[in-house]
């Protein structure tokens, strides 16, 4: 008889964990390499309360932080402390029903919707818990404690990314922000943080139309800005209709703009509709910028206006190619996918980002059994985007965002480990796994094991010890 395999009906990752926990002195199978001394936060969403028809990924941001040192392991997860969290804590169920949307018989002085779920860095000396419709939330190192909204003493105000970009040259912390002149208006904003935590930019622009922007591109002297059709409209959001949807008709628009340029500056490209979540890396070739993104043919999670889903078979994301000419011979960007693997959340080695890489990694599907999120499995690809190796977990388990993180400063490119949290369905619990990140169809060299499971979640970060 064969085992049952869990399915995208009954796979169950996505609920939230109902506690907050200290575990030290984990086990672990393997040996965890002895240079591997920090902590690996990661974030996601974890309802602190149940809200019916309520997408899984609007929820509470939960915490969850993997201490390594000397070749031992120990766990912390907590809540974030939003205003909301605050608020839903003290009466005792949602007062929120995602994207802001207030549920009834709210006092109409809660008006902070904000869930910190999506990202957590550390920059300035300041560890951050991002999501992009509020600004950064800080985080205690080490406790987890909420500190509250950071607006580096004033400098920046309104949405801030999930995914600012560091140059690894320079420390800067480059970000933007949509919905910057309020809810779905065309307005983003965008600006710098130098290394010491200091904002030296900070500057406003229309887009062609108002979108969910989620990530954007950083080289060594552009920013990118993809203007993809998932719109937003206050019309329908007034009707009661979807806030967001999809509207391929738009069609696809990226600004390109220099660095040390000005926003009236900015040269816009335009591409057949599709959707990017996520950006793996891009950089400066002559007079093109390469952009190498995970690209969605339609828009997952978000409907047609009018509420129909978009096509489950189009809405996969697969590493694509974009390649802008800054020569002026053309203002369209070609788009070309690179292989046919379904996956998401790229990571490069960020000692290369903005500049040309020669490895990349990726959370991957097993082509068998899986549908666009349910990810079970790990690629590895070259500069070009070929196909180095590829890492299946047993049917079933699920696997998040890889970090790398380098053996050490001086290591060579992707000389290092890969770092990302595995679901192990049948015990319903879940690992912290090591891999060699240039040998990962070996298997993982050590695995953290943890009494619970950290439920399905979206980005993190390595802090190395100071």
């Amino acid at each position: 008889m064969q085992p049952q395999v869990p399915t995208r009906a009954n796979r169950n990752n996505r609920g939230p964990i109902p506690f907050e926990s200290d575990a030290t002195y984990l086990k672990v199978s393997g040996e965890l390499p002895p240079e591997l001394n920090g902590t690996l936060y990661r974030n996601g969403p974890n309802p602190q309360f149940d809200v019916p028809d309520a997408h899984w990924f609007v929820g509470d941001g939960m915490l969850h932080a993997f201490h390594l040192e000397n070749g031992r392991a120990s766990y912390r997860n907590r809540w974030v402390r939003t205003p909301k969290w605050q608020a839903e804590h003290e009466a005792g169920r949602a007062i929120f029903g995602g994207f802001g949307r207030k549920l009834p018989d709210t006092p109409a002085s809660i008006t902070d919707g904000g869930v910190a779920n999506t990202n957590i860095i550390f920059h300035g000396g300041k560890l951050l818990a991002l999501e992009e419709a509020h600004l950064p939330t800080e985080i205690e190192p080490g406790t987890l404690a909420t500190r509250g909204y950071c607006n580096f003493d004033g400098a920046i105000g309104g949405p801030f990314t999930a995914h600012p970009k560091v140059d690894p040259v320079t420390g800067e912390l480059v970000f933007f922000g949509y919905n910057a002149s309020g809810p779905l208006t065309p307005t983003l904003s965008f600006g710098s943080i130098d290394p010491k935590g200091n904002v030296t930019r900070f500057d406003r622009f229309e887009a062609p139309y108002a979108s969910m922007v989620h990530d954007f591109i950083v080289t060594e002297r552009h920013l990118l800005f993809p203007i993809l059709p998932i719109t937003g409209s206050m019309t329908r959001a007034m009707k009661g209709q979807p806030p967001y949807a999809w509207e391929p008709d738009k069609g696809a628009y990226v600004g390109v703009m220099k660095r040390n340029g000005a926003a009236n500056d900015i040269v816009w490209f335009r591409g057949e509709s599709c959707y990017v979540f996520h950006v793996m890396n891009a950089w400066e070739d002559g007079d093109r910028i390469i952009a190498d993104v995970m690209q969605f043919e339609e828009a997952p999670l978000f409907p047609h206006p009018d509420g129909r889903r978009t096509d489950p078979d189009k809405s996969r994301a697969r590493l694509a190619r974009w390649t802008f000419d800054l020569a002026g011979n053309t203002d369209r960007f070609s788009q070309v996918y690179l292989d046919d693997l379904t996956g998401e959340f790229p990571r490069i080695d960020d000692r290369r980002a903005g500049v040309a890489s020669h490895h990349g990694w990726y959370a991957c599907a097993n082509p068998d059994i899986a549908m666009f999120d349910d990810f079970s499995g790990l690629a590895h690809v070259n500069g070009k985007g070929e196909r180095l190796a590829k890492y299946l977990l047993p049917a079933g388990d699920g696997i998040s965002e890889p970090v790398f993180v380098e053996r050490h400063k001086d290591a060579a490119e992707g000389d290092g480990w890969l770092l990302a949290a595995i679901w192990r369905a049948q015990e319903n619990s879940s690992d912290l796994a090591v891999f060699n990140a240039t040998d990962i169809q070996a298997g993982p060299v050590a695995l953290v094991h943890l009494g619970h499971r950290v439920p399905d979640g979206f980005h993190g970060n390595w802090v190395g010890a100071a």
